[in-house]
This record gives structure tokens, C-alpha cells and sequence, in this order.
């Protein structure tokens, strides 16, 4: 059985993963307010690091803090923390996607049914005193054909949640197979290209997914379709997607995701694609609020106590992250 002595959370969690931490003996310091450099300062004096999205966990500072046993992400990707060199390492690094996937599920259909009752569009041009029925006329999801990249966690929950709505649910995982039942058809991702009127991505940032949604890819899809985005911002290349909005091969797009979503930091070309989106009646964006529901907030932190639970009474220092470089899976 191995034993963390001393955890440092540097983002705002749950009380309930402190507690749970507490039962199983560990020392627990809560500092959701530090600063990533006092992070630097302070670190050695842990053996564990629970983290939502405060800072990159990179090479340098993985080697420099070879004493670290354990890194446990309060949220679904591990984009944040160079994984390889962490296992090089003997680090293990813990997620929860688990915690959130419900939510990101709905969110998903929350942002499609927007898209589809061009609801935004019409509460904003009666705000303004517009009254305009036709050109507010909206789509149905019946009978459309829905087509689901990574099918992991958040993936299976969008399909779980839209078969109600009679439409046809197709999905496509680079490393999962045999997936398939009553509700959603396995298949490639040429097929999904083919036959899909909307497509919506739940995959993890990596080497493999970084920039995946670009003019090729765009040109690829036969029809003209609805584009979703729920998983990183930078998996999609925003001037591509615009593009592709402009041209009317994307007939709606919605992303709770940016590549860069601190607005204040933003280079003069993000401000410009960010400026032209939020200009075009047929994109809805949000602040990357899918997977923080008031329940997922607490179910996160129980999930990831849980699996530092399971992870201390191990003896051969398990990898028990749910997504690691090589699968599409979120």
C-alpha cells in the first residue's frame, strides 16, 4: 500500500474531496489562491498536487520535482500536464471525466438546440425591437443524423441523452471499438465524413487532436453541417472554421471552448476570429462552463477522491487516468 503524506491543492475544489483526503490520513493544504510561481516555491514540501487548470505541469518542472508521486486533475483532460514525462517519471496522473460528463453531455445538446431554434438570434433582435418570425425559422434534430467523435466518457453521454430525439447517432474513436448498441452505430471516420448533418468532437488535446478541425477536414464532410465543439479550444483552427461558416459549409457552429480563453491576452489575430464569430447569427459561444454544473463541481472532487482512494491501497503504482496521449476518449 503506498501512502501520500502531504497534498497541495492549488484550485478551488469541493469540500468533499478535502474530507475524503483527510479520512484516508493525508495532510491536506487548500490554497486555491496561490500563485502558480509560489507553486514552485512551496512544492517540494508535498508528494501530491490536486489541480484544475492553473498551471502547466512541463518537463522542466516534472524533472526538477522527481518527488512528486501524484498529480490529480479536478476535471476531464490532462492537456496540462506533459503525461509522458510523468510516466517516464513513475508520477501518476489521475482525472475525473467521470465527475462531468453529464454535464458536458447536456451542454452539448443545450448548444445544438440553440443553433437549431436560432434562440440567441431571436432574443437579441427583439431586445433591440425586432420582431422577425421567418427569419427565425429554425431546424429539427428528427431525423438528422448526429455523428460523435471521441466516445468516451462525455461522448457516450451526449448519445445517451439525444436518441430521444429520433435521430440517427453514429460515432467514430480512433482506440475504442465494440461500442455499438440499440442506440449508436459504430463507424469509421470516413463513414461519419459521409453521412453526418452534425458533428460534434469530445476528444482530449493532443499531438494527434491539436488543430484536427482544419480546411481539410471542413472540405472532407460531404454535406453541409452543424459543427460543435465541447472538447479543447485548440483542436479546432478558428480562421479554418470561419472559413468554412462563410462559405456555408458550416451552416451553424457552437463551442464553449477558445483556444486562448483568457480574452485579455489575446494576439491580434484571436481578437479579430473571436470579433468575426460573435458578429455571425449562426455561432453561439460560451465561457467554457459545460462541465461546471453545480452537481459536477461536487461529483468531480468524489470521483477524484475515490480514485486516490483505490490509488493509495494499490501496490504497483497504477496509470489510473481514464485519457492518456494515445486515446480519444473524454
Amino acid at each position: 500500500m503506498k501512502t501520500l503524506s502531504r497534498i497541495l491543492i492549488i484550485d478551488d475544489v469541493h469540500l468533499s474531496l478535502i474530507e475524503k483526503l483527510n479520512s484516508l490520513g493525508i495532510h491536506v493544504e487548500y490554497m486555491p489562491n496561490i500563485s502558480p510561481s509560489e507553486v514552485e516555491n512551496i512544492v517540494e514540501d508535498f508528494d501530491g498536487i490536486v489541480v484544475r487548470s492553473k498551471m502547466k505541469f512541463t518537463k522542466e518542472f516534472l524533472q526538477k520535482n522527481k518527488h512528486i508521486q501524484l498529480i490529480a486533475r479536478a476535471g476531464s483532460g490532462l492537456d496540462n500536464i506533459d503525461t509522458e514525462t510523468a510516466d517516464g517519471l513513475g508520477i501518476s496522473c489521475i482525472n475525473a471525466p467521470e465527475g462531468n460528463c453529464d454535464a458536458v453531455g447536456e451542454q452539448t445538446i443545450a448548444t445544438l438546440l440553440t443553433l437549431a431554434t436560432k434562440l440567441v438570434k431571436g432574443h437579441n433582435e427583439i431586445k433591440s425591437g425586432l420582431w422577425d418570425r421567418e427569419g427565425n425559422r429554425g431546424f429539427e434534430i428528427k431525423n438528422k443524423t448526429i455523428g460523435i467523435i471521441g466516445y468516451g466518457h462525455t461522448g457516450s453521454a451526449v448519445a445517451r441523452k439525444i436518441c430521444g430525439f429520433g435521430c440517427s447517432i453514429i460515432a467514430y474513436d480512433r482506440y475504442k471499438s465494440g461500442f455499438e448498441n440499440s442506440n449508436v452505430k459504430e463507424v469509421t471516420l470516413k463513414e461519419l465524413l459521409n453521412q453526418a448533418d452534425i458533428i460534434s468532437f469530445h476528444v482530449p488535446l493532443t499531438d494527434l487532436t491539436r488543430q484536427w478541425i482544419n480546411d481539410e477536414f471542413i472540405n472532407s464532410v460531404v454535406k453541409p453541417f452543424v459543427l460543435l465543439n465541447l472538447s479543447r479550444g485548440a483542436i479546432m483552427n478558428a480562421s479554418a472554421v470561419i472559413r468554412g461558416i462563410e462559405s456555408g459549409k458550416i451552416t451553424a457552429f457552437g463551442s464553449d471552448v477558445l483556444e486562448n480563453e483568457n480574452l485579455s491576452s489575446l494576439t491580434d489575430s484571436q481578437q479579430k476570429e473571436l470579433d468575426t464569430m460573435l458578429k455571425m447569427n449562426n455561432v453561439v459561444l460560451t465561457p467554457h462552463v459545460g462541465g461546471w454544473t453545480e452537481e459536477s463541481y461536487k461529483r468531480i472532487s468524489e470521483v477524484l477522491g475515490n480514485k486516490i482512494e483505490t490509488w493509495c491501497k494499490s501496490d504497483n503504482k497504477p496509470k489510473n487516468r481514464t485519457t492518456n496521449s494515445r486515446q480519444f476518449v473524454g
